[in-house]
């Protein structure tokens, strides 16, 4: 098992989520940075999608309890071994007893802590993700809590691994749609030409975009439908913003666009520059 030391602002348990069940109001949730989660498994010898640890911003440490392989990767942070200087981005071998503390986060938001054997938390619909929007899964950690550890895979590992900071700006891909037509011409325009920049409101659900606000065309209400990672939905207030993994799957404000890939936002802290530009048809 593992002690949590210090749970930080918010830590959770999270693997690559609980797809194929939105039809049944339940979203994909699962790692925002699914490529750090999974190098993270891959330093410590684990399957691509072991469950692991996303700390946001402010760190967290653990106190093991029995010998495991450790890796921490995404967002850079300062890492200590029993209050000694460790390696970032490589697997750690630590007997049973040592605390690794990882510091707040230096480049990025989220940093990903692996251990070996993966959290083996109770998974529910074949996820061990912690939804904070619905509250599937177990619950953000706190200071105090113990979580059980599964029989280590011996996965082919890897020795290290480069780390290369976040982007500074972001520009992202968007198709139009599927309520594109809501907008004013001028409004989609203002989409693809504006600078945005990430809203401090942003979280797990949203990132909330701060600038230029979208114009509709339509007035009235729209009834709930249903909603995708990646949707760009422009709430009455008229900035837009982007829902994440744990986005509701229902919504009644209009979608303009859908983001191709939202793993740059896991790592965009408030105030990134955000662009987007259009690609390919409409999302229909």
């Amino acid at each position: 098992m593992i002690e949590v030391r210090r749970a930080g602002a918010l830590t959770t348990v999270q693997d690559l989520g609980r797809p194929g069940y939105a039809h049944l109001g339940v979203p994909r949730s699962g790692a925002l940075d699914p490529p750090a989660l999974t190098l993270a498994n891959r330093l410590v010898g684990n399957a691509p999608g072991a469950a692991a640890l996303e700390i946001t911003a402010t760190g967290c440490a653990i106190r093991l309890r029995r010998a495991a392989a450790v890796a921490v990767t995404g967002a850079y942070a300062e890492v200590r071994v029993d209050g000694r200087a460790a390696q970032f981005a490589a697997p750690l071998s630590l007997p049973a007893g040592t605390t690794v503390d990882v510091g707040p986060a230096r480049a990025g938001v989220r940093s990903y802590l692996a251990v070996g054997g993966g959290l083996a938390v109770a998974p529910v619909l074949g996820s061990r993700s912690t939804d904070t929007l619905s509250g599937l899964g177990p619950a953000p950690l706190r200071d105090g809590d113990v979580l059980p550890l599964g029989t280590p895979e011996r996965f082919p590992a890897a020795d290290f691994a480069p780390w290369r900071p976040p982007a500074g700006d972001l520009l992202l891909a968007v198709r139009f749609g599927p309520r594109a037509d809501w907008f004013t011409d001028d409004a989609r325009g203002t989409l693809l030409s504006t600078e945005y920049k990430i809203s401090p409101m942003s979280n797990r659900v949203g990132a909330r975009l701060s600038g230029a606000r979208l114009g509709r065309a339509r007035g009235g209400e729209l009834p709930s439908e249903g909603l995708v990672l990646g949707a760009v939905q422009v709430p009455a207030a008229g900035e837009p913003l982007i829902f994440l993994a744990d986005h509701p799957t229902t919504g009644g404000y209009p979608v303009i666009a859908v983001v191709e890939d939202v793993t740059p936002l896991a790592q965009a802290g408030p105030g990134t520059a955000v662009r987007f530009r259009e690609v390919g048809g409409p999302v229909r």
